[in-house]
This record gives structure tokens, sequence and C-alpha cells, in this order.
């Protein structure tokens, strides 16, 4: 473990991000060694914003940031730190050939305190987590890696690795214990954490790396769990509105409809939709089973680009 903790804690980083009224601290470690630096999202959105990045090194020193671009939908992120020397890139691990029950262990600043170093093991692989995102809207962490090491604020965007000291994950959520309504949530690590898998979020920052942003596939259309006075019984999702010439429409999805199947699977929840344009690129085609004007069957669509 200290070996592991030596070779690796020079690739991490410690994220401030100031704006007019507030700052904040989060992780984030070197993939390239002319400077770029993974994180989440959610720790320099406010730099967006007009916010400022500045990134604390392991050995104490420190230098400015800019922002290359951000993903709001995986909560992923690049920033490029404005240094003229190269700096050392943590080695990149496939979250592919993970086992549940392999050691891992998460690096990165937890509540500001930079360089902690915590051991667990993979409790669970390919979970769906959805998050706050920003504004209204949530983000998908999809095929996420749950594991027991602690993972608390200051965290995210850090590295989870595994024994050859290789990155498997962005730690990115850690879960709390429900409380009645009106009492506040409680804190701290409480041995549910979750983690992007490095091999999406490889595919993420070399997009963002090169064009600032991802291009995500587009199905174009809006849906809702099944309502009830629809007549037809649970599961499916309710088609509530569909974009004129948007792949969906063009496959003859209207408003009104009920998908019951996607991709062969059951349909039961919205996040599903959102996962098919986070897991395919555009020009895939998927497939989906449809009660249209009271007739059932199947129709295919061929996902676009995100408007």
């Amino acid at each position: 473990m200290t070996t592991l903790a030596a070779k690796d804690l020079p690739s991490v980083v410690t994220i401030v991000v100031r704006s007019q009224s507030s700052s904040s601290t989060g992780s984030g470690e070197v993939i390239r060694s002319d400077g770029y630096i993974l994180t989440n999202n959610h720790v320099i959105a406010t730099a967006a914003s007009g916010g400022a990045i500045s990134i604390l090194f392991d050995n104490g020193t420190s230098a400015p940031a800019h922002l290359v671009g951000r993903d709001p939908l995986t909560d992923l992120a690049v920033v490029k730190v404005d240094v003229n020397r190269s700096l050392p890139p943590i080695a990149i691990g496939s979250s592919a050939r993970l086992h549940v029950g392999e050691p891992v262990v998460a690096l990165g600043a937890p509540l500001g305190l930079s360089g902690t170093v915590t051991a667990g093991i993979v409790s669970a692989l390919q979970r769906t987590v959805v998050v706050p995102g920003e504004g209204s809207t949530s983000a998908v962490l999809i095929d996420a890696i749950q594991t027991d090491a602690a993972i608390n604020p200051g965290n995210s965007g850090g590295a989870l690795v595994n024994c050859a000291g290789q990155l498997v994950g962005i730690p990115s959520a850690g879960a709390t214990v429900p409380t009645p309504t009106g009492q506040p949530a409680s804190g701290g690590d409480i041995g549910v954490g979750f983690a992007i898998p490095v091999d999406l979020a490889k595919t993420i920052s070399d997009e963002l790396i090169v064009n600032g942003r991802v291009n995500h596939a587009y199905l174009g259309l809006e849906a809702e769990p099944l309502p009830a006075g629809t007549g037809k019984a649970a599961p499916g999702l309710y088609v509530t509105a569909v974009d004129p010439g948007g792949p969906a429409a063009a496959a003859g999805i209207s408003a009104g409809d009920i998908v019951t199947r996607i991709n062969g699977a059951t349909a039961t929840s919205t996040g599903q939709l959102v996962e098919l344009t986070l897991r395919q690129r555009p020009g895939a085609k998927v497939t989906l089973e449809v009660d249209h004007s009271g007739r059932h069957g199947t129709v295919t669509v061929t996902l676009g680009n995100e408007p």
C-alpha cells in the first residue's frame, strides 16, 4: 500500500475553484504529461461561469488552470494546468477487467485534506446511479463501480486505483442514509460509494480534449412512467413529446405512444432512455417496442447527433 501511494499521489491533485461568492475543493488526476487533468464536472462547474481554478500538487506547489471542456450528463470534465514542465500522469487501467471483491484504493482530498488514501474493495459493478446535475437536470453514472473505500465530499474527481496503481475509476458520489422527511441527511462515508469506470472516462476525456464538448446520441423524445388512466398496465413509458424531425419522429413514434421495451429490456424508467443516449453513439440503431394507436409493434430508431 505504501508503494502504491508513493507511486500515485504525485499524479493526484487538489482542485480549488473560487467564484465571487464562494470557494470549493475537489480532486483530480493528471492524465497527460502536458498538463491535462481529469475530474468531475460538479467539481469545476462554477468555473464555467467565471470562477478561477487552481491546482495544488502533492509537493505543496500550486498553479492556475483553465477549463478545457466538460460534460454535465456524465459528470466529467477536463482542465489544463498552466505549467512549463512535464507532469507525472497516472497509469490507466481497465474497468472492464475489475471483479467484485477486488481490492481498490481511493486517492484524493476529502474535506480538503490533500493526499488522503483509503482502501476497500469493489463491492459491485455495473450500477446505474442518478446524481444531481446542473439546475433541474441530473447526471447519470452508467456502469458505475460501487466500493466501500471511503468516498467523502472532496474525493470527487479523484482516483480509484487497483493494486497495480492503475486508474480504474473516478470517485464521484457517496450514498447517504435515508432519513425521515424533514430531517437532515446523515453525513460522512457509510461504505457505499460510486466511481465512474475509467473506460468511459477515458473516452469522454479524449473527446473533451479534442473538441471541448461531447457529442452524445440523440433520441428526440420525452417520456414519463406510465400514468394511471391510460388503460395499460405498467411497466411502460408514456411518450409525452416528440421532437419534430428528430430520430423518434422519423421512426414513426408520436406523443401518446407507449414504449414497452428498449433494445429487448422491459421499459420501466426514463433513466433507461438517458442511458441509451450515453451508451450509444450517433448513427447507432436501437429497437423499441411501442404501442401506437392501439397497435403493438417494433420500430428501429437511428440515433442522431445531440442538438
